[in-house]
């Protein structure tokens, strides 16, 4: 059997498939002034002529062009001493949407956003395995139910779908407690061409813990290091790269991928990371105590763990993931390791506090510490980052911190 039909997912991972739609490809100049209003705040012409070396009427083209397409907004004038008041341009939240679908393990989420990121509506699906064609299903049900909740006029603008997913789905069937043939159907279809051809809008996809790498890098607040390795804990725990400022996927999509990282539980035994620091530990000893399990899928705010057993989770997640990242950083120095992830925000401080303490008993002799920052975006982080995905290989030029 050829390697597209064994591992289809990875193979496609960061193409696109090309429907129809009304809103056209930006020319580069175009997405490098989206790029630099969205980096920066507004802009006035002058200062964008300064920041890429075009000349002030090259510039004023580009904004006259995307103003007239409803990309940009005039701010306030802004008088200086002399001359003419500038006039700063900045981002219309209304001039693009995007469609984002997360697939996971226990749930699938559609959203649209705007063209700031902000999540304009949602749909959730939650199920004990993900079958193809009730997710394809939920996906299209989704799609027509936003849109056409949508005002007349922002349709035309949704400029595309982004899906993030876990690369080889059907591989886990095992680990999810189904038979592999229910999920066999995943190996063999293509939910990327299906969606593009049933909705006629171009459809980007991205493994999943990638996607919330990228959401981070776009959409992640504060100032961002140019090279850090992102942690994202869900079903199973995995991870994103960010080198030089631009997110590195990997020749097969999987870049990051630290789940199957060696790592070391609290007895000393050497395990694989995704086996201690996953939700799945969290979910199976829930179930284990005769406890609902199946909240923890609804929104990580509204978790009703007991104490001990989130203690104890905690604790055995935060050494597991010190362990994996310390050997990461033999590889490649990242100057920080963010962690995020479907989980209520004060546990997200709390592994970060306790990754800092492990990395404080560690030895770092021929390496270099790096920081340990808790992510930005939080729990949505999959699907905002499925909808970055159109963002970004339609509006804007390869994404820099």
């Amino acid at each position: 059997m050829s390697d597209i039909t064994e591992k289809p997912a990875p193979a496609l991972a960061g193409k696109e498939t090309r429907g129809t739609n009304q809103m056209g490809m930006r020319a580069q100049n175009e997405r490098l002034v989206l790029t630099l209003i969205r980096r920066h705040g507004a802009l006035a012409k002058a200062e964008i002529a300064r920041l890429t070396g075009l000349s002030a009427q090259t510039v004023s083209v580009i904004m006259r062009s995307l103003e007239e397409d409803g990309l940009l907004l005039k701010g306030e004038p802004q008088r200086g001493k002399v001359g003419q008041p500038s006039v700063p341009m900045r981002l219309n939240p209304d001039g693009a949407l995007f469609l984002g679908l997360k697939v996971g393990r226990r749930s699938a989420e559609m959203i649209v956003t705007d063209f700031l990121g902000t999540i304009v509506a949602r749909r959730k699906r939650i199920y004990a395995y993900p079958d193809y064609d009730e997710v394809k299903a939920f996906a299209l049900a989704s799609v027509a139910e936003l849109t056409g909740g949508l005002p007349d006029a922002s349709r035309p603008r949704i400029s595309g779908l982004g899906i993030a997913i876990p690369f080889l789905l059907w591989d886990w069937a095992k680990v999810l407690g189904v038979e592999p043939e229910k999920m066999a159907a995943w190996r063999h279809r293509d939910l990327q061409r299906e969606l593009s051809e049933e909705l006629e809008l171009q459809v980007y996809l991205q493994n999943d813990a990638t996607s919330a790498c990228s959401a981070e890098l776009v959409f992640g607040t504060g100032e961002q290091p140019a090279n850090f390795l992102h942690v994202f804990i869900a079903f199973f725990v995995g991870g994103g790269v960010v080198l030089n400022g631009t997110l590195f996927p990997g020749p097969t999509g999987s870049a990051g991928a630290i789940g199957p990282l060696p790592a070391v539980d609290l007895s000393g035994n050497r395990r694989q990371l995704m086996d201690i620091a996953s939700l799945v530990v969290l979910e199976r000893r829930l179930e284990q105590m005769g406890l609902d399990s199946g909240m923890l899928w609804e929104n990580p705010e509204t978790w009703d763990v007991p104490d001990v057993l989130l203690r104890e989770w905690t604790a055995e997640a935060a050494n597991a993931i010190a362990h994996a990242t310390h050997a990461a950083m033999g590889v490649i120095d990242f100057e920080a390791v963010k962690i995020d992830g479907w989980i209520p925000k004060r546990l997200r401080e709390d592994l970060v506090d306790q990754v800092r303490a492990r990395f404080d008993q560690m030895d770092f002799t021929g390496l270099e510490r790096p920081a340990v920052e808790a992510g930005t975006v939080g729990a949505d982080a999959r699907a905002l980052g499925a909808a970055s995905q159109p963002l970004l290989g339609r509006f804007l030029v390869g994404y820099t911190a």
